[in-house]
Protein backbone atom coordinates (compact mmCIF):
# COMPACT_ATOMS: atom_id res chain seq x y z
CA UNK A 1 0.00 0.00 0.00
CA UNK A 2 1.42 3.28 -1.07
CA UNK A 3 0.84 6.03 1.74
CA UNK A 4 -0.22 9.89 0.39
CA UNK A 5 3.45 11.24 1.35
CA UNK A 6 3.60 13.12 -1.58
CA UNK A 7 1.59 16.15 -1.42
CA UNK A 8 1.73 16.93 -5.02
CA UNK A 9 -0.23 13.74 -6.19
CA UNK A 10 -2.23 14.52 -2.74
CA UNK A 11 -3.26 17.73 -4.12
CA UNK A 12 -3.59 16.42 -7.99
CA UNK A 13 -6.42 13.93 -7.01
CA UNK A 14 -8.39 16.20 -5.20
CA UNK A 15 -8.52 19.04 -7.15
CA UNK A 16 -9.79 16.85 -9.95
CA UNK A 17 -12.89 16.41 -8.19
CA UNK A 18 -14.83 19.22 -9.34
CA UNK A 19 -16.22 20.43 -5.65
CA UNK A 20 -18.00 23.72 -7.00
CA UNK A 21 -20.02 24.52 -3.82
CA UNK A 22 -22.20 22.98 -2.61
CA UNK A 23 -21.01 20.07 -4.41
CA UNK A 24 -18.85 17.74 -3.17
CA UNK A 25 -17.90 15.77 -6.49
CA UNK A 26 -15.70 12.88 -4.68
CA UNK A 27 -13.84 15.29 -3.10
CA UNK A 28 -14.28 13.95 0.64
CA UNK A 29 -14.29 10.87 -0.74
CA UNK A 30 -10.81 10.33 -2.02
CA UNK A 31 -9.78 12.17 0.98
CA UNK A 32 -10.99 9.85 3.53
CA UNK A 33 -9.70 7.08 1.23
CA UNK A 34 -6.15 9.11 2.15
CA UNK A 35 -6.47 9.52 5.83
CA UNK A 36 -8.02 5.62 6.45
CA UNK A 37 -4.30 4.76 5.06
CA UNK A 38 -2.46 6.16 7.90
CA UNK A 39 -4.72 5.28 10.37
CA UNK A 40 -7.71 7.66 10.86
CA UNK A 41 -11.09 6.56 11.87
CA UNK A 42 -13.35 8.60 9.29
CA UNK A 43 -16.46 9.66 9.41
CA UNK A 44 -18.97 11.83 6.84
CA UNK A 45 -22.17 13.17 8.26
CA UNK A 46 -24.25 15.06 6.27
CA UNK A 47 -25.89 18.65 7.72
CA UNK A 48 -29.25 19.98 6.08
CA UNK A 49 -31.08 23.13 6.92
CA UNK A 50 -34.68 24.06 5.08
CA UNK A 51 -33.67 26.72 2.22
CA UNK A 52 -30.23 25.82 1.99
CA UNK A 53 -28.48 22.66 0.31
CA UNK A 54 -27.26 19.21 2.26
CA UNK A 55 -23.91 19.78 2.89
CA UNK A 56 -20.93 16.55 3.03
CA UNK A 57 -18.39 16.97 5.99
CA UNK A 58 -15.46 14.79 6.98
CA UNK A 59 -14.57 14.24 10.72
CA UNK A 60 -11.39 11.92 10.90
CA UNK A 61 -9.89 11.20 13.95
CA UNK A 62 -6.20 9.43 14.71
CA UNK A 63 -6.07 8.71 18.22
CA UNK A 64 -3.12 8.62 21.04
CA UNK A 65 -2.79 9.51 24.46
CA UNK A 66 -1.65 13.03 25.01
CA UNK A 67 -3.22 16.73 23.71
CA UNK A 68 -5.43 16.86 20.36
CA UNK A 69 -4.49 18.83 17.96
CA UNK A 70 -7.64 19.92 14.97
CA UNK A 71 -6.50 20.93 11.32
CA UNK A 72 -9.23 22.52 9.99
CA UNK A 73 -10.51 23.15 6.44
CA UNK A 74 -12.19 23.06 3.10
CA UNK A 75 -12.36 21.16 -0.20
CA UNK A 76 -15.43 23.34 -1.76
CA UNK A 77 -14.19 25.85 -4.05
CA UNK A 78 -15.74 28.57 -6.04
CA UNK A 79 -16.86 28.38 -9.43
CA UNK A 80 -14.37 28.80 -12.44
CA UNK A 81 -15.61 31.92 -13.73
CA UNK A 82 -14.82 31.82 -17.62
CA UNK A 83 -13.38 28.40 -17.99
CA UNK A 84 -12.14 29.34 -21.21
CA UNK A 85 -9.85 32.23 -20.30
CA UNK A 86 -7.94 29.44 -17.98
CA UNK A 87 -4.40 27.84 -19.88
CA UNK A 88 -4.91 25.31 -18.40
CA UNK A 89 -8.41 23.09 -17.50
CA UNK A 90 -9.61 24.16 -13.93
CA UNK A 91 -9.97 20.93 -12.72
CA UNK A 92 -6.75 18.79 -14.61
CA UNK A 93 -4.73 19.25 -12.43
CA UNK A 94 -1.71 20.06 -14.99
CA UNK A 95 1.78 20.82 -13.80
CA UNK A 96 3.23 23.67 -16.64
CA UNK A 97 7.03 24.99 -15.58
CA UNK A 98 6.82 23.98 -12.10
CA UNK A 99 3.42 24.82 -10.71
CA UNK A 100 0.00 22.62 -10.39
CA UNK A 101 -2.69 24.47 -12.37
CA UNK A 102 -6.05 24.26 -11.14
CA UNK A 103 -8.95 25.59 -9.39
CA UNK A 104 -8.57 25.16 -5.16
CA UNK A 105 -4.73 24.72 -5.72
CA UNK A 106 -4.11 27.32 -3.36
CA UNK A 107 -7.57 27.92 -1.82
CA UNK A 108 -7.20 25.26 0.05
CA UNK A 109 -6.95 22.02 -1.38
CA UNK A 110 -3.35 22.46 -1.14
CA UNK A 111 -3.15 22.87 2.48
CA UNK A 112 -4.96 19.84 3.11
CA UNK A 113 -2.75 17.75 0.80
CA UNK A 114 0.21 19.10 2.15
CA UNK A 115 -0.88 18.27 5.85
CA UNK A 116 -1.97 14.99 4.90
CA UNK A 117 1.14 14.19 3.25
CA UNK A 118 3.25 15.48 6.86
CA UNK A 119 1.37 12.77 8.85
CA UNK A 120 1.22 10.33 6.26
CA UNK A 121 5.53 10.65 6.51
CA UNK A 122 6.18 10.71 9.99
CA UNK A 123 3.80 7.03 9.73
CA UNK A 124 5.76 5.97 7.00
CA UNK A 125 9.00 6.72 9.54
CA UNK A 126 7.91 4.86 12.08
CA UNK A 127 7.30 7.64 14.38
CA UNK A 128 5.02 7.66 17.09
CA UNK A 129 2.46 11.04 18.13
CA UNK A 130 1.89 11.30 22.10
CA UNK A 131 -1.73 12.87 21.40
CA UNK A 132 -4.40 12.73 18.66
CA UNK A 133 -4.87 14.35 15.40
CA UNK A 134 -8.34 15.42 13.82
CA UNK A 135 -9.30 16.81 10.79
CA UNK A 136 -12.46 18.73 10.55
CA UNK A 137 -13.03 19.10 6.62
CA UNK A 138 -16.01 20.85 5.43
CA UNK A 139 -17.63 21.31 1.85
CA UNK A 140 -19.23 24.52 2.97
CA UNK A 141 -16.98 27.48 3.49
CA UNK A 142 -17.04 29.25 0.11
CA UNK A 143 -20.63 29.03 0.36
CA UNK A 144 -23.39 30.40 3.07
CA UNK A 145 -21.26 27.90 5.66
CA UNK A 146 -24.45 26.98 7.26
CA UNK A 147 -24.37 23.27 7.41
CA UNK A 148 -20.68 23.10 7.69
CA UNK A 149 -18.23 23.55 9.83
CA UNK A 150 -20.28 25.32 12.92
CA UNK A 151 -22.58 22.01 12.25
CA UNK A 152 -19.68 20.02 12.21
CA UNK A 153 -17.95 21.54 15.42
CA UNK A 154 -21.76 20.74 17.40
CA UNK A 155 -21.63 17.09 15.95
CA UNK A 156 -18.38 16.42 17.19
CA UNK A 157 -18.83 18.23 20.22
CA UNK A 158 -21.62 16.09 21.36
CA UNK A 159 -19.54 12.58 20.55
CA UNK A 160 -17.19 13.90 23.10
CA UNK A 161 -14.76 15.56 21.12
CA UNK A 162 -12.37 18.42 22.44
CA UNK A 163 -9.04 19.75 21.16
CA UNK A 164 -5.99 21.79 22.72
CA UNK A 165 -5.14 23.60 19.46
CA UNK A 166 -6.12 24.01 15.81
CA UNK A 167 -4.75 24.78 12.94
CA UNK A 168 -6.76 26.17 9.57
CA UNK A 169 -4.77 25.80 6.46
CA UNK A 170 -5.97 28.98 4.62
CA UNK A 171 -3.17 30.37 2.17
CA UNK A 172 -2.49 33.02 4.63
CA UNK A 173 0.82 34.63 3.22
CA UNK A 174 1.47 37.37 0.60
CA UNK A 175 4.15 37.10 -0.97
CA UNK A 176 6.15 34.24 -0.03
CA UNK A 177 5.87 30.97 2.08
CA UNK A 178 6.65 31.94 5.83
CA UNK A 179 5.87 35.14 5.69
CA UNK A 180 2.56 35.43 7.44
CA UNK A 181 0.60 33.51 10.18
CA UNK A 182 -3.04 35.01 11.16
CA UNK A 183 -3.70 34.84 14.79
CA UNK A 184 -7.14 36.55 14.61
CA UNK A 185 -9.52 38.18 12.53
CA UNK A 186 -11.55 40.78 12.50
CA UNK A 187 -15.55 40.74 12.94
CA UNK A 188 -17.63 41.25 9.55
CA UNK A 189 -21.46 42.88 10.10
CA UNK A 190 -23.59 43.25 6.97
CA UNK A 191 -26.58 45.33 6.65
CA UNK A 192 -28.89 46.12 3.95
CA UNK A 193 -30.60 50.82 3.95
CA UNK A 194 -33.52 51.22 2.08
CA UNK A 195 -35.21 54.65 1.26
CA UNK A 196 -38.64 54.91 0.65
CA UNK A 197 -39.68 57.74 -2.09
CA UNK A 198 -42.65 58.14 -4.28
CA UNK A 199 -42.12 57.16 -8.11
CA UNK A 200 -42.74 59.91 -10.90
CA UNK A 201 -42.24 61.47 -13.75
CA UNK A 202 -38.92 63.07 -13.83
CA UNK A 203 -40.82 66.12 -15.85
CA UNK A 204 -42.87 67.00 -11.88
CA UNK A 205 -40.91 66.40 -9.49
CA UNK A 206 -43.37 68.01 -7.15
CA UNK A 207 -45.35 64.75 -7.38
CA UNK A 208 -42.97 62.86 -6.40
CA UNK A 209 -40.20 61.73 -3.89
CA UNK A 210 -37.21 60.87 -5.40
CA UNK A 211 -35.27 58.22 -2.81
CA UNK A 212 -31.75 58.93 -3.96
CA UNK A 213 -31.57 62.39 -1.93
CA UNK A 214 -31.79 60.50 0.98
CA UNK A 215 -29.80 57.80 0.44
CA UNK A 216 -26.73 60.11 -0.84
CA UNK A 217 -26.70 61.50 2.35
CA UNK A 218 -26.97 57.92 4.62
CA UNK A 219 -24.46 56.56 2.50
CA UNK A 220 -21.69 59.77 3.02
CA UNK A 221 -22.96 59.28 7.13
CA UNK A 222 -21.87 55.17 7.12
CA UNK A 223 -18.38 56.20 4.92
CA UNK A 224 -17.36 59.63 7.10
CA UNK A 225 -16.50 60.11 9.83
CA UNK A 226 -13.69 56.83 10.19
CA UNK A 227 -14.80 54.63 12.52
CA UNK A 228 -11.72 54.22 14.38
CA UNK A 229 -7.84 54.74 14.14
CA UNK A 230 -7.17 50.66 14.78
CA UNK A 231 -5.71 49.31 17.43
CA UNK A 232 -2.69 47.89 19.32
CA UNK A 233 -3.71 43.73 17.17
CA UNK A 234 -6.44 44.75 14.53
CA UNK A 235 -6.19 47.75 11.44
CA UNK A 236 -9.17 50.40 11.37
CA UNK A 237 -12.27 49.34 11.03
CA UNK A 238 -13.42 49.78 7.37
CA UNK A 239 -17.28 50.12 5.95
CA UNK A 240 -17.53 49.35 2.02
CA UNK A 241 -20.64 50.09 0.48
CA UNK A 242 -20.75 46.95 -1.73
CA UNK A 243 -24.11 47.80 -4.08
CA UNK A 244 -26.55 50.43 -4.80
CA UNK A 245 -29.69 49.74 -6.45
CA UNK A 246 -33.08 51.92 -7.94
CA UNK A 247 -34.00 48.73 -9.86
CA UNK A 248 -35.27 51.35 -12.15
CA UNK A 249 -34.17 51.14 -16.09
CA UNK A 250 -35.64 53.88 -17.58
CA UNK A 251 -34.69 57.29 -17.97
CA UNK A 252 -37.93 59.41 -17.34
CA UNK A 253 -39.02 57.94 -14.16
CA UNK A 254 -38.61 58.94 -10.28
CA UNK A 255 -37.81 55.75 -8.49
CA UNK A 256 -40.20 54.57 -5.69
CA UNK A 257 -37.12 53.15 -3.25
CA UNK A 258 -33.12 52.91 -3.20
CA UNK A 259 -30.97 50.40 -1.50
CA UNK A 260 -27.79 50.07 -0.39
CA UNK A 261 -25.99 46.92 0.69
CA UNK A 262 -22.72 47.54 2.98
CA UNK A 263 -20.28 45.14 5.16
CA UNK A 264 -17.80 46.14 7.83
CA UNK A 265 -14.79 44.72 9.02
CA UNK A 266 -14.36 46.06 12.44
CA UNK A 267 -11.84 45.72 15.38
CA UNK A 268 -11.57 45.15 18.79
CA UNK A 269 -13.04 48.64 19.70
CA UNK A 270 -16.66 47.38 18.46
CA UNK A 271 -18.73 44.25 19.20
CA UNK A 272 -21.75 43.55 16.53
CA UNK A 273 -24.35 45.27 19.03
CA UNK A 274 -22.03 48.31 19.83
CA UNK A 275 -21.57 48.58 16.00
CA UNK A 276 -24.99 48.21 15.04
CA UNK A 277 -26.35 50.92 17.56
CA UNK A 278 -23.29 53.28 15.70
CA UNK A 279 -24.24 52.47 12.62
CA UNK A 280 -28.30 53.45 13.09
CA UNK A 281 -27.58 56.46 14.44
CA UNK A 282 -26.07 57.31 11.74
CA UNK A 283 -28.51 56.68 9.02
CA UNK A 284 -31.02 58.54 11.56
CA UNK A 285 -29.30 61.03 11.95
CA UNK A 286 -28.84 61.69 8.18
CA UNK A 287 -32.08 60.79 7.54
CA UNK A 288 -33.07 63.68 9.56
CA UNK A 289 -30.97 66.11 7.70
CA UNK A 290 -32.08 65.50 3.96
CA UNK A 291 -35.28 65.97 2.37
CA UNK A 292 -36.48 64.42 -0.72
CA UNK A 293 -37.13 68.05 -1.74
CA UNK A 294 -36.61 71.44 -1.58
CA UNK A 295 -39.67 72.46 1.22
CA UNK A 296 -41.02 69.51 2.18
CA UNK A 297 -40.59 68.84 5.91
CA UNK A 298 -40.35 65.50 6.19
CA UNK A 299 -37.16 63.26 6.80
CA UNK A 300 -36.22 61.05 4.39
CA UNK A 301 -38.54 57.23 5.16
CA UNK A 302 -35.86 54.58 5.35
CA UNK A 303 -35.29 50.84 6.61
CA UNK A 304 -32.15 49.03 7.78
CA UNK A 305 -32.20 45.36 7.80
CA UNK A 306 -29.07 43.37 9.01
CA UNK A 307 -28.08 40.20 7.14
CA UNK A 308 -26.80 36.96 8.20
CA UNK A 309 -25.31 36.22 11.79
CA UNK A 310 -22.44 38.92 12.39
CA UNK A 311 -18.83 37.12 13.19
CA UNK A 312 -16.92 37.97 16.27
CA UNK A 313 -13.52 39.86 16.19
CA UNK A 314 -10.96 37.28 17.88
CA UNK A 315 -7.49 37.10 18.50
CA UNK A 316 -5.56 33.66 20.00
CA UNK A 317 -2.59 34.28 22.57
CA UNK A 318 -1.88 30.72 22.95
CA UNK A 319 2.09 30.63 23.15
CA UNK A 320 2.58 27.41 22.63
CA UNK A 321 0.41 27.35 19.57
CA UNK A 322 1.99 30.38 18.33
CA UNK A 323 5.48 30.04 19.01
CA UNK A 324 5.71 26.47 17.75
CA UNK A 325 4.42 27.21 14.57
CA UNK A 326 6.45 30.17 14.25
CA UNK A 327 9.51 27.90 15.10
CA UNK A 328 8.63 25.23 12.52
CA UNK A 329 7.99 27.81 9.77
CA UNK A 330 11.70 29.69 10.36
CA UNK A 331 13.31 26.51 10.69
CA UNK A 332 12.09 25.25 6.78
CA UNK A 333 12.19 28.74 5.47
CA UNK A 334 14.60 30.92 7.20
CA UNK A 335 11.84 33.57 7.51
CA UNK A 336 10.36 34.88 10.64
CA UNK A 337 6.36 34.70 9.82
CA UNK A 338 4.42 38.17 10.99
CA UNK A 339 1.96 37.26 13.70
CA UNK A 340 -1.66 39.43 12.03
CA UNK A 341 -4.96 39.65 11.97
CA UNK A 342 -5.81 41.34 8.19
CA UNK A 343 -7.76 39.75 5.39
CA UNK A 344 -11.06 38.37 5.73
CA UNK A 345 -13.10 35.69 7.53
CA UNK A 346 -12.29 32.00 7.58
CA UNK A 347 -13.96 29.59 9.49
CA UNK A 348 -11.54 29.72 12.31
CA UNK A 349 -14.61 32.54 13.23
CA UNK A 350 -16.19 29.19 14.55
CA UNK A 351 -12.81 27.28 16.15
CA UNK A 352 -11.93 29.83 18.42
CA UNK A 353 -15.22 29.13 20.79
CA UNK A 354 -13.69 25.28 21.17
CA UNK A 355 -9.67 25.96 21.02
CA UNK A 356 -7.24 28.23 20.38
CA UNK A 357 -6.84 28.52 16.97
CA UNK A 358 -4.63 29.94 14.45
CA UNK A 359 -4.01 30.03 10.32
CA UNK A 360 -1.27 28.94 8.08
CA UNK A 361 -0.67 27.73 4.69
CA UNK A 362 0.06 28.79 0.89
CA UNK A 363 0.73 32.04 -0.83
CA UNK A 364 -2.34 33.36 -1.51
CA UNK A 365 -1.56 35.79 -4.88
CA UNK A 366 -3.87 33.37 -6.91
CA UNK A 367 -6.82 32.23 -4.47
CA UNK A 368 -10.22 32.85 -6.49
CA UNK A 369 -8.37 33.94 -10.04
CA UNK A 370 -8.35 32.35 -13.47
CA UNK A 371 -5.52 30.32 -13.53
CA UNK A 372 -5.50 29.17 -9.81
CA UNK A 373 -1.94 27.68 -8.92
CA UNK A 374 0.78 26.80 -6.50
CA UNK A 375 4.14 26.06 -7.34
CA UNK A 376 4.86 22.73 -6.36
CA UNK A 377 8.66 23.65 -4.81
CA UNK A 378 5.73 25.33 -2.08
CA UNK A 379 4.04 22.08 -1.57
CA UNK A 380 6.85 20.30 -0.74
CA UNK A 381 8.23 22.86 1.81
CA UNK A 382 4.44 23.07 3.67
CA UNK A 383 4.74 19.44 4.31
CA UNK A 384 7.68 20.21 5.73
CA UNK A 385 6.61 22.71 7.83
CA UNK A 386 3.26 20.98 9.20
CA UNK A 387 5.69 18.44 10.10
CA UNK A 388 7.95 19.90 12.06
CA UNK A 389 5.31 21.36 14.16
CA UNK A 390 3.52 18.17 14.03
CA UNK A 391 6.76 16.95 15.58
CA UNK A 392 7.75 20.01 18.04
CA UNK A 393 4.07 20.34 18.85
CA UNK A 394 4.14 16.98 20.37
CA UNK A 395 6.91 16.71 21.55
Amino acid sequence: MTLPVDPVENLATLIRCPSVTPEDSGALEVLGSMLAQIGFTVERPVFSEPGTPDIQNLYARRSGNGPHLMFAGHTDVVPVGDEAAWTHPPFSADIHEGEMFGRGAVDMKGGIACFVAAVARHVEAGGTIPGSISLLITGDEEGPAINGTTKLLDWATAKGESWDAAIVGEPTNPDALGDMIKIGRRGSLSGVVTVHGRQGHVAYPHLADNPVRGMMAIVEALLEPAFDAGTENFQPTNLEITSVDVGNAATNVIPAKASAAFNVRFNDTWTPETLRAEIEARIEKASRSTRFRAGKAEPSNFELSWRDRPSEVFITRDEKLIETLSGSIEAVTGRKPALSTSGGTSDARFIKDFCPVVEFGLVGKTMHMVDERVPVAQLEALTQIYRRFLEDWFG
